[in-house]
């Protein structure tokens, strides 16, 4: 019997794509890479970011492999600290045992250990720069990364540099245009790259930052699904300047508006690509082409890999944290309950790790002072214009936009912050511009080009005081630069007050922030708000050693602005209406808690009375005793005496601030690893050595969550971003660190630093902040949060918001919360854990 074939059917192969389809896909993957890169804030208001913050979507561990292949970014500790840290007993073989019981898959416990001693070996994936290169390793001439690197950063400095330049140039085109016109007139980069022709090439450059996206990823031949990762691959090389226009977009998004410049900046790294495919003969470009794509092939397989391979480097990271983790829950367990009193006063200090000393010796020195934490921006959003100037800065956290605003007010008396100081005020503008205008003028003087011989001549004697204090650093007390070209008789009549806000919004400004402080009931005779600031000279990374939660800026605004509105009469009038009494003998003072010196200011007592003085006094005693303990506390890791006379060691310390050649005027906030959500009573007494961020938190007083859902998402997400600045410029302080302070060159005013006189924009850290020469200071530990809420209000937190869940549950910190008899419970797979203490 013959079979009847039916004829086949035709085999159908899906179109091609259309070119604006591909252009979809190539606008995709650019927003997708750019999307990858966190913001570093601008030196005059740098608060701490975790540089990782745009990938916490995916596990540590896979976001670690991918900056290895993608960027040789290092991620985890060095295997050589934490074999240091198994080898001195830091780590204990219980402590691996309980890793290796969170984490099974890196193997038992031998292989673990014998890792220790193995080097690190992860692949890595190149860019078309990096093949075309005939001498990537630069013996003959500087690899053609670093060139570009080079070039690409001094384009940056000089189009962003708005202050330090006398002769600005063109920006109306964009960054992408301003490097274009540059690189045409640029004689010397051909030399420094060992391409004299590169001249040729220019005409091949794209013309716009679209043609360069479009033209490079086409021409790669690369599959559509590792565009964005070698995109990403792109930026890293960059990657200081890329965060700096990350800030740029974050700050545009706050304010509802576009910024173009990370892409431009994406551009620009990609033109470089086509000019030098312009430089390369024919057969070169094609084993260019084939060794790239050959290797980006394998990029799926070679990411695997190197996941693989941290496993066990995640596994000793948690080990190191386990060890922290047992001896701080034995602390907290051991504290004894102390018996309630009525306060005598009561300090809002922040949460900063700084305050956790401060607060525990003050507690010890005066039993009847009630202390709490909270946030330093103390609640308050806003942004502060300093008196006849047009610096408007935000003072409260970088994740926020400020949503009420604080000035200045000239005030000798109550009746000066009304109509009746409106003639002090004028006078007091006039007086500070012409401050301004003189100092302008010495300014100018001194930046002409001949001013290098005439200046010198006629005004360098006048530079034998400021060389003196250099060799002979003083005692001088901190000064606030907002003071800068204010008369002498201006200065202490200078208060900061809230604006454009009436009676009823104020009320309910203040109900709110008493609220979420606890302070709504049970008031003492005298609250005194305690914001904190640095002290040091001639350094650049100053506002690094300020209040985080007030974008870089000292507490003392904040501080001050919000006692001035407690103590308004109207204002407590009203609060009457909101349920909440505050007693006329009570009043509200606010102080600056310097961190460096340790010593305490408070503002504005003079519009207090005999009574309000009395109090302060006593309660400054506690505060002196109390500073002593502490400064007696950092000595040693000063390099300082601690069984010095106590006027000695205090004027060592101011000594040490006024040292413009000092690097190391404190250390910050080195050594941070935990935060503790809870009543005071939980940690009271116990001794945490400065690394506990303390925020007051009672759930009795939160029956539907609210308050817990915004701690959870703004005051530790603060402490998330500085516990992972630190951590990642210990682990990768050549990329993600800002390298040695001796070195840093300030660019562009406060854009950031160089570390010599190129390279990338430095973002992060200094050495110097880390490390004291002999040892590293801080210990690379992700956060522990230790929350006193049921379970049940932490899940809903958890559900509700994206990114807590991302950083529970892909690894960037630790949750645990107080269980009662139990001790503790962590949140690990989306439930509890008994915790073994």
């Amino acid at each position: 019997m013959d079979t009847v074939l039916a004829p086949s059917a035709p085999v159908s192969h899906p179109a091609p794509p259309s070119p604006a389809e591909i252009d979809r896909r190539i606008e995709q993957a650019c927003a997708q890479a750019c999307a990858t890169i966190a913001p570093a804030w601008p030196l005059d208001r740098a608060i701490a970011v975790n540089p990782h913050w745009q990938r916490i979507g995916q596990r540590l561990r896979t976001v670690a492999a991918r900056l290895a292949v993608l960027g040789g970014v290092a991620v985890l500790p060095p295997r050589e600290r934490l074999r240091e840290a198994w080898r001195s007993g830091r780590i204990t073989p219980a402590d691996l045992a309980q890793a290796l019981a969170a984490i099974p898959d890196a193997g038992d416990a031998a292989a673990a250990v014998a890792a220790l001693d193995a080097p690190l070996s992860l692949p890595r994936l190149p860019l078309l720069i990096d093949v075309l290169d005939d001498d990537p390793q630069g013996r003959r001439r500087l690899s053609w990364r670093q060139a570009i690197t080079h070039q690409v950063s001094q384009v940056c400095a000089a189009y962003f540099d708005t202050r330090l330049a006398d002769w600005q140039p063109e920006r109306a085109g964009g960054l992408y245009a301003f490097w274009r016109d540059t690189l045409t007139h640029d004689h010397g980069i051909g030399a420094l790259m060992g391409l004299p022709g590169i001249a040729r090439g220019l005409a091949a450059l794209p013309a716009t930052r679209l043609d360069a996206e479009r033209w490079v990823l086409r021409r790669l031949g690369l599959p559509e699904e590792a565009w964005p990762a070698y995109l990403e691959a792109v930026l890293l090389t960059v990657h200081g300047w890329a965060s700096c226009c990350a800030y740029r977009g974050w700050q545009a998004r706050l304010e509802g508006r576009d910024d173009e410049h990370l892409r431009e900046l994406l551009a620009v790294r990609l033109a470089w690509g086509a000019l030098l495919l312009e430089c390369r003969d024919d057969a070169a470009t094609r084993r260019a082409f084939a060794a790239l794509q050959v290797q980006w092939e394998q990029a799926p397989a070679l990411l695997h890999q190197a996941e693989q391979a941290l496993c066990v480097d995640e596994l000793w990271q948690h080990a190191l944290e386990i060890g922290y983790q047992r001896e701080l829950a034995q602390r907290l367990l051991g504290v004894a309950p102390t018996p309630r009193s009525e306060p005598e006063a009561q300090t809002v200090f922040c949460i900063d790790v700084r305050s956790e000393p401060l607060r525990r010796a003050l507690e010890a020195a005066s039993p009847g002072v009630q202390t709490f934490g909270f946030a330093g921006f103390f609640g308050l959003p806003l942004a502060y214009t300093p008196l006849a100037t047009g610096a408007r800065r935000p003072h409260l956290p970088g994740l926020l936009a400020p949503g009420v605003e604080a000035v200045d007010r000239i005030a000798a008396d109550a009746a000066d912050f009304g109509p009746a100081g409106e003639a002090l005020q004028a006078e007091a503008r006039r007086a500070r511009q012409d401050g301004f205008a003189r100092l302008a003028q010495w300014d100018a003087a001194s930046r002409w080009p001949g001013a290098a011989f005439s200046f010198v001549e006629a005004a360098g004697a006048a530079y034998l005081g400021p060389l003196t204090r250099w060799l002979q650093p003083g005692t001088a007390a901190r000064r606030s630069a907002d003071a800068e070209g204010l008369p002498a008789r201006y200065r202490p009549l200078c208060r900061p007050v809230l604006a454009g806000l009436d009676r009823d919004e104020k009320v309910e400004l203040a109900a709110r922030v008493l609220r979420a402080m606890g302070l709504q009931r049970g008031l003492a005779p005298l609250v005194v708000f305690v914001g904190h600031g640095s002290q040091s000279a001639n350094n650049a990374q100053a506002a690094a050693l300020d209040c985080g939660a007030c974008c870089g800026q000292s507490g003392e605004v904040n501080a001050r602005v919000l006692a001035r509105l407690l103590n308004e009469p109207a204002v407590r009038e009203g609060l009457r209406r909101h349920g909440i009494d505050v007693p006329a003998q009570t009043v509200f003072v606010a102080a600056l808690h310097n961190t460096t010196t340790d010593e305490v200011t408070a503002f504005d007592l003079d519009l207090h009375g005999a009574p309000v003085h009395e109090r302060w006094a006593r309660l400054q005693d506690a505060f002196e005793l109390a500073a002593d303990r502490v400064r007696r506390e950092r000595a040693p890791v000063l390099g300082l005496d601690p069984r010095a006379a106590q006027a000695r060691l205090l004027e060592d310390l101011r000594r040490r601030a006024n040292d413009g050649a000092q690097t190391r005027p404190e250390w910050g906030l080195a050594g941070n690893a935990a935060f503790v959500v809870a009543p005071r009573a939980r940690s009271r007494g116990a001794v945490l050595d400065g690394r506990v961020f303390l925020h007051d938190y009672d759930p009795a007083a939160d029956a539907d969550g609210r308050q817990l859902e915004q701690l959870m998402t703004a005051p530790m997400l603060v402490a998330h971003w500085i516990n992972w600045q630190y951590h990642a410029s210990t682990c990768e302080p050549a990329r993600l660190g800002s390298g040695n302070k001796l070195l840093h060159n300030v660019v562009g005013g406060t854009l950031g630093v160089f570390e010599g006189n190129g390279g990338d924009l430095r973002i992060g850290l200094s050495r110097q902040s880390l490390h004291d020469g002999r040892r590293w200071v801080h210990e690379p530990l992700r956060l522990t949060v230790i929350v006193d809420a049921p379970a049940a209000a932490i899940e809903r937190v958890i559900a509700q918001h994206a990114t807590v869940h991302q950083l529970v549950e892909h690894g960037w910190l630790h949750l645990w919360r107080f269980a009662g008899d139990a001790g503790f419970e962590r949140y690990r797979g989306g439930r509890w854990e008994t915790v073994a203490c």
